[in-house]
């Protein structure tokens, strides 16, 4: 009969344990919980970067709804000599540019002689840094609601 040594005990050839029952080996609590707070690290790190690089893509998206709804105000006016109805309303943009962006909201407020477009951050958005974005009809691009940042940053 043959005998093992398996963590100071002595094992015996026809026990059902084999040999290799001593080297199988897993994680104890303290490795498992190292490599958790790695994770954890890291995540910290990577999100806030991830929502920014997110919010980016959601104003890239609200500054081209804005371009296309001047664009939408410059033909409206060329097409009426003015940026509102006859009957003195603002007229109402095509529902794409609200559909396509469901974080930005556009309004237009308009005169016989200006216009003003709102992009206005909602949902996930409603935090952003950068507030909503405007634009009048002379392609001044506005953040008024900006913290900490300037406004051609928020357009850029």
């Amino acid at each position: 009969m043959q005998f093992y040594v398996c963590k100071g005990h002595n094992v015996m050839a026809h026990d059902f344990r084999s040999p290799r029952c001593c080297s199988l080996r897993g994680f104890s609590l303290i490795e498992l919980m190292i490599a958790v707070a790695i994770v954890a690290i890291i995540a910290a790190v990577a999100l806030p970067s991830y929502r920014e690089y997110v919010n980016r893509g959601n104003r890239a998206e609200a500054r081209a709804n804005l371009m296309e709804g001047a664009q939408f105000m410059e033909r409206f006016y060329a097409a009426s000599n003015q940026y509102v109805n006859t009957d003195s309303s603002t007229p109402t943009l095509p529902t794409r540019l609200n559909q396509s962006s469901p974080t930005y909201s556009i309004t237009v407020t308009a005169t016989v002689a200006a216009f003003t477009l709102t992009a206005t951050p909602g949902g996930s958005m409603s935090g952003d840094k950068c507030g909503a974005l405007v634009m009048t009809q002379t392609g001044a691009k506005l953040a008024p609601n900006a913290s900490g940042i300037s406004a051609t940053d928020c357009w850029r």
